[in-house]
């Protein structure tokens, strides 16, 4: 067991189309000293990106925001980040940044970043089906659109 705050965290990113605009939120959810919950919403947009990207940088994202080491359950409907971090990295990793069938890993920047995080946090990284009903994946899939389509509103007249 661990003396580390706990948190849980849902994540998700998107484009529309992929790739073009692209939106990214996280809900971070954690329990007050008087056992209250309380929950932060955290997000942001691209003009020009891709899906995967707005998925790696919601959960970096997400990670940055808590102030000091935590235990964390990362909730995501993205196999590619999930996956990514249970599956691959540790390959990509040993062979230099370089897929198993030796290309260049796509996004290492995020990866890169994301691996930082991921040593400073315990992390159970868990996969949630999207658009099936849990309650924090609908409400962070609408804070990604929300945040991707500010970025196609007209600017305001003057």
């Amino acid at each position: 067991m661990t003396d580390r705050p706990q948190v849980t965290i849902y994540t998700d990113g998107g484009c529309d189309p992929n790739p073009g605009p692209g939106g990214w939120a996280a809900i971070l959810i954690t329990t007050r000293a008087d056992g209250s919950p309380y929950e932060r919403e955290i997000g942001g947009a691209e003009p020009d990106t891709t899906n995967n990207r707005m998925e790696l940088t919601a959960a970096i994202e997400a990670l940055r925001a808590l102030k000091k080491p935590c235990q964390v359950t990362l909730r995501t409907d993205s196999e590619y980040l999930r996956r990514g971090i249970t599956e691959w990295l540790e390959g990509w990793v040993a062979r230099g940044w370089r897929t198993s069938g030796k290309k260049p890993v796509k996004n290492q920047d995020l990866w890169q970043a994301l691996l930082a995080e991921k040593q400073r946090h315990e992390i159970d990284w868990q996969w949630v089906k999207g658009h099936a009903g849990d309650e924090y994946n609908e409400r962070v899939d609408r804070l990604v659109a929300e945040a991707r389509d500010r970025l196609k509103e007209p600017p305001e007249a003057g």
